[in-house]
């Protein structure tokens, strides 16, 4: 199979600790940041940044963090990596902006702990802009989820056509799609609220789709109208980009998800 066309992007990795608070599993190692914990040998943030130097196109990464953890992520990285530090923003939406002031063209956003991202899908979220999306999100099916490891994750979002989980992956086809990101200002997890742009419409489509009355395509069209962006889901037939590391059981997961990975390349 042909790789899908994609344009050049600039990558945008979020790796603040939420809210300033130290995560658990950061904790445990000793870590001031999440992103430095290890697994199969690396820390969070380097398989992601990895798996974004493999995607062709890939012009620069912006890793958003804050200060104090940015030199020991910096020596993680791969020598002569293109990889510029943002200081976090205190909310979300405010860290992507500042993580694309003057970027002109097309931006992926991701996060530290999505270690089992993948070259192909950054293109398959990006390979939609060509054909005029301005705004893509990864997502995966609760089956193809759960085949991928059955302890992998337990929040989905169900719709009239299938239950989704978020995948942590989104695509902006310029600075114009911004606004976009304004549906994560109000706090939570940018990663774990793939929905709030719809309850930021109103309580009728917030009601449509807790009723399970609108398929996931039908949602998003709703939320293009309502930013006045074309905003296009992106379903990925690997679930394990549905599976970041949150706590030590998603940690376990991924870890074992990794390792066969490992093996099957070594095969």
């Amino acid at each position: 199979m042909s790789r899908p066309d994609v344009p050049p992007f600039t990558a945008i990795v979020l790796a603040a600790q939420r809210d300033g608070r130290v995560d658990p599993l950061a904790a445990e190692a000793g870590l001031a940041n999440k992103s430095l914990a290890l697994i199969q040998g690396a820390p969070l943030v380097r398989h992601v940044v990895d798996a974004l130097l493999a995607t062709p196109s890939l012009t620069r990464i912006r890793i958003v963090v804050e200060p104090q953890a940015e030199a020991a992520i910096a020596e993680a990285m791969p020598r002569g990596a293109p990889v510029d530090f943002v200081t976090a923003a205190d909310n979300l939406a405010d860290s992507v902006h500042a993580a694309a002031v003057g970027v002109g063209g097309p931006m992926l956003i991701t996060t530290s702990d999505n270690v089992l991202l993948t070259p192909g899908a950054v293109r398959a979220v990006l390979a939609p802009l060509a054909a005029g999306a301005d705004v893509t999100l990864a997502v995966a099916t609760r089956a193809a989820v759960l085949a991928a490891h059955p302890e992998g994750q337990r929040r989905f979002y169900r719709f009239a056509d299938d239950a989704y989980s978020n995948c942590n992956l989104y695509a902006l086809a310029g600075p114009g799609a911004l606004r976009a990101a304004e549906s994560f200002r109000s706090g939570g997890q940018f990663a774990k609220k793939p929905l709030r742009m719809i309850a930021a419409l109103g309580p009728v489509n917030l009601a449509l789709m807790l009723l399970g009355r609108l398929t996931l395509r039908g949602a998003l069209r709703r939320v293009s109208r309502g930013f006045g962006l074309r905003v296009e889901p992106v379903v990925l037939a690997d679930g394990s980009h549905a599976i970041d590391v949150d706590n030590a059981r998603t940690y376990a997961c991924a870890d074992a998800l990794l390792a066969r990975r490992r093996q099957a390349l070594a095969a």
